[in-house]
């Protein structure tokens, strides 16, 4: 059985159930102080606690999406690591290849016909630069398959989750896809392409979307590699104001960088809890190898001080109760409105925690904002 499967969740449940109920019914018999029921005893509570944080961790995982399978958590993936990529050129199929097609659920009308719920595919994309690989999810709005559409261009986001998250929690949990098509089909967005994906290209490591020496180039493959492939592939604006990119945590940090250092590509950018520089940790490894210049350019606050102003639009959004970032987000506007080409606007809850709960009350009003920065050309 699968990580995040309920089967496997359900199975926790009823073992943890049973050792409490076992330790119920045992327990008088093993009130005698000898070492078979001291042993007893300690084999039952012992028991019954790692079922309970069993089922406390598969439910969370679960409802957090934080590791899609048994490989994820142990650090033992292997089947989204570095690809070289030896043939490039069309007889390999392209940089962008359709896995499968799957509708997009909820809401009204016939959910199986594109033309009125759009759709989903589950791609893989290969860096023709970067030579990095990964799968990612591309929803296409009912209106790109409606004929009185079929020569329109449609503006593009690109949809990161935090770390280590999964590119499928966009769907299932962050609820983007629907999001975005009720949002149009309700006047309050124009229609848009999304495409969701892990900032986590060389997992189990946690890149930053840094081009690391001698490593991962994380930055290049979404700067250049990812928009190429997908202009190859789907019909969206080639202009760079047609590009926006959104993400949560980690995938929020990406976000603004990249808007703010490729403001060519990226025309506005949304940090949903986003923090403002790399961190350096178990996870990331070392990242810039003492060279401090690529510390400082991965540092928004730096680039803000240092750099000239990106033409670039961002959204940032916290809470006043329940965000560590909080103070770190005020400061960054601050900054932000202190430049003369940058354009800030912010989403600020009376509370809310690190945790898709609130990113679900935040997602709906930043792809309206998006939508506001982005052209169809």
């Amino acid at each position: 059985m699968g990580l995040t499967s309920n089967k496997l969740l359900l199975l926790a449940v009823v073992f943890a159930v049973a050792f409490f109920g076992a330790t119920l019914w045992l327990w008088p018999r093993l009130a005698r102080s000898t070492w078979r029921t001291l042993v007893g005893r300690a084999g039952l509570l012992l028991a019954t606690q790692l079922a309970l944080i069993c089922s406390l961790g598969l439910a969370a995982n679960q409802a957090f999406g934080f590791y899609a399978g048994w490989a994820d958590l142990f650090g033992t993936e292997t089947d989204q690591g570095i690809v070289i990529d030896q043939s490039t050129d069309s007889s390999a199929g392209g940089p962008l290849q359709v896995v499968s097609t799957s509708r997009v659920k909820g809401g009204s009308g016939s959910d199986a016909d594109p033309q009125t719920a759009g759709q989903i595919q589950k791609v893989d994309i290969v860096g023709r630069v970067s030579h990095l690989a990964t799968p990612a999810y591309v929803y296409l709005p009912p209106e790109y398959f409606q004929p009185q559409y079929r020569t329109r261009t449609f503006p593009t986001t690109v949809v990161l989750t935090g770390y280590p998250g999964t590119a499928q929690a966009l769907i299932s949990k962050l609820h983007y896809p629907r999001t975005a098509r009720e949002l149009a089909k309700n006047g309050r967005m124009q229609p848009m392409i999304l495409v969701m994906l892990r900032p986590t290209l060389a997992p189990p490591r946690d890149t930053e979307c840094v081009d690391v020496p001698n490593g991962p180039q994380t930055e290049t493959f979404f700067a250049t590699d990812l928009p190429e492939a997908v202009l190859a592939h789907y019909r969206v604006g080639k202009r760079p104001g047609s590009w926006g990119i959104v993400g949560d945590s980690t995938g929020g940090y990406c976000a603004l960088k990249l808007a703010m250092r490729h403001p060519g590509t990226y025309a506005a950018a949304a940090g949903l809890s986003a923090y403002y520089s790399a961190p350096l940790d178990p996870t990331t490894g070392d990242l810039f190898h003492g060279d401090q210049n690529l510390r400082d350019h991965a540092d928004l606050h730096w680039l803000l001080k240092h750099e000239p102003a990106p033409d670039t639009s961002l959204l940032v959004t916290s809470s006043r109760v329940g965000e560590h970032n909080y103070k770190d987000t005020l400061n960054f506007i601050k900054e932000v409105r202190a430049t003369d080409r940058t354009r800030i606007s912010s989403i600020i809850l009376d509370s809310g925690g690190h945790n898709f709960n609130t990113w679900r009350r935040e997602i709906p009003p930043a792809l309206q904002w998006l939508s506001g920065q982005l052209t169809d050309r």
